[in-house]
Order: C-alpha cells, then structure tokens, then sequence
C-alpha cells in the first residue's frame, strides 16, 4: 500500500503545465533565436511556477524542448516523465499533433473527438494561450503545430485506463488547473467519469465497477463483459455511483471483496481503509449473530457466519447503491472471496 509521506505534501505539475512550459521555450527558440535555462508559465488559478528545461534540440525550422513532470508528493504514474513538444511554424492556427507515447481518441465519449491527439481542452487552452503570448511578443502569425510526445508514454499508459477508454498509442495530456494535487483522488475520479462517458457513447447497457483487480476479473468473467465496461471504480464507490445518477447506464454491477463491500453496506461512500472502517456490531445485527463483534475483520467473521453473511451484505450493499443512483440504474451486487470466487450475489 503506498503510504503518504511524512510532514507536509509536496504539490507537483500536471503533463499539461509541462507542456505549455515546454511549448513557451521552445516558441522563445524558434523566433528569439535562444533557448532559455528556464521557463515560467501562468496556470489557470494564477500560479506562475518555473520549469527547468531537461532536453532543447533545433533546427532551421523548428524547435524541441523536454521539461520532466514532477508530480511532487503524489503516487503518479506519469512522474520523472519526459514531456516533450516541437514546435513548427505554418498552417491556419494552431493544430496539435500526438508524437511518439501520446495517444489517439478511438472512441466517443471523450472532450476530444476521435481522431485527435489524446491533448484534453484545458492543456490545449493554455498551450494555445502560451503562443498567442508569444506571438504577439515577437510579431509572428500565430500559426503553429505543436506535436506533443512522451518517450516510454506507450509503457507507461498501460498502468493507467487509456487502453480502456479507446486511447491507443500512449498517454493523454491531461490537467485542469496545471497543479498536482497530493493524494487528492481528483484524477482518478475524474477516470472514472471518462469511463462512463465512453461506455455511454458506446451505448452499453451494462457496465460495472469493482473495488479491485481479483474483483473485476470475477465480475467480467461471470458477465461477459467487454473490457471498456469495466470501471476502475477502487475505493470510490461515491464517485461512481454519483456520476451514474446524472448520467444513467441501464444496468451496473458492484463488485468487491468482503470487506469494502460490508463498509458499502453500512453507508460507506468511500472505501478506503483510511477513510471508513467496518461497524462489526452493526455488522453482527446484520447478521443476528454476536459472534461477529468480536471478529477483527469482515473476513474472519465471513469465517465465523459463513455464506448468510455474505448474502446479508451483497444485499445491504445493493440497497445503498440502488439508493445513491435512482430508480432509473439497475443496481446488482456481487461480493468475492480472496481467491476471487463469488460468495454472494444481489440484484433487484
């Protein structure tokens, strides 16, 4: 389990920021004629952070600069990334470019349409801003292509939900504010909303969410279903649920192991064992049985009670979800030993 650092959390740069610092130094050295050592941008709540430059090539008409993502205290993929841009001058505007380790859009559902480089809006605002800036500073037309690559990003991208979502080819320029925040789930949620995007471009009728990797494979299998139905929902029960409910799918199934699916049961929105905890003598009147006051965890009361304790869950559990969602969502539930064998099951 990763474990926050002690004393206070760095902060760190989305690949977005990254980028536009990249593209503003490369701009200075395609019409100033130099590199800068470093370069400051101005994010959109107002902070001007300063990026050093790790790569700067040239030639007679274009201009290369890497900066390195520092994602500060944050367990990032993407950190010690390389985000590299090149800029070149010409065309009608201002048109982006997926290079090597950057994605494509495959599918709908995404803010960007199929076909495009996988740059979401907001870092391609700020990159555009960033060459307006700069030409007016230098009296140049603002007609530039900015080609975007990440080396490794094809790597890398298969730890997070690209592949999934319909992003081939890399990793997405990603950022709403340009800041990492430290551990503030705001990324991971916001994954989980893009996949309910595609999945209801895709016009899915059936779509799940499971606390974990054993969870979603049982889930997937018993089901049959198709990889871009699977939502990476980990502990963010809330997250997903709440999204569902502005943004129906017709059917989802719930999907974890003993434990987070009794914290569910018992009203827990989030699931992580930082952030809820398992009530055992609510869990042992679930049940009717007070043996389970004493267990130290949901599994070893599952020991204690056996299968009626699971079905007393997965039902609880489907209660409060079907709760969170409305009437319009079918809700159904399944709950998983360690070994990923389904225990229980529950659907309306």
């Amino acid at each position: 389990m990763t474990r926050k650092p002690s004393g206070e959390l760095r902060r760190g740069w989305t690949t977005g920021a990254c980028a536009t610092a990249a593209t503003k130094a490369a701009l200075i050295r395609l019409w100033r004629g130099a590199f800068p050592s470093d370069v400051q941008i101005v994010l959109p709540r107002g902070e001007k952070p300063v990026f050093p430059l790790a790569l700067s090539e040239c030639g007679a008409d274009w201009a290369r600069v890497g900066i390195t993502k520092d994602a500060g205290d944050d367990p990032d993929v993407t950190h010690g990334a390389l985000i590299v841009v090149t800029v070149r001058p010409g065309g009608n505007g201002i048109k982006f470019t997926a290079g090597t380790g950057v994605g494509v859009v495959t599918k709908p559902g995404l803010p960007i349409p199929v076909g495009e480089a996988a740059i979401n809006p907001i870092p391609r605002q700020m990159m555009s801003a960033v060459v307006n800036e700069m030409a007016a500073k230098y009296a140049r037309p603002a007609d530039v292509e900015i080609e975007v690559s990440i080396p490794d990003g094809e790597v890398i991208a298969q730890k997070t939900w690209n592949p999934r979502l319909g992003i081939k080819g890399g990793l997405s320029i990603l950022g709403t504010t340009g800041v990492v925040r430290p551990f503030s789930c705001a990324a991971w949620i916001a994954s989980i909303h893009r996949g309910v995007d595609v999945a209801r471009a895709d016009q899915l009728r059936h779509v799940a969410g499971c606390t974990g990797a054993t969870s979603e494979r049982a889930v997937q299998q018993h089901f049959d279903l198709p990889d871009h139905a699977m939502l990476d929902m980990g502990d963010f029960a809330g997250g997903l649920l709440k999204y569902i409910k502005k943004n129906p799918v017709e059917r989802v199934t719930i999907g974890g192991g003993i434990g987070k699916m009794a914290k569910l049961a018992q009203g827990a929105v989030d699931l992580h064992s930082s952030r809820s905890q398992v009530d055992f003598t609510k869990l042992a009147a679930l049940v009717g049985d007070t043996r389970v006051k004493e267990a130290n965890t949901a599994l070893e009361a599952y020991e204690i009670v056996g299968a009626e304790l699971a079905n007393r869950i997965a039902i609880a559990a489907r209660v409060q979800a079907q709760a969170l969602v409305g009437l319009q969502t079918q809700i159904d539930t399944i709950v998983i030993d360690r070994a990923g064998n389904i225990i229980a099951k529950a659907q309306s």
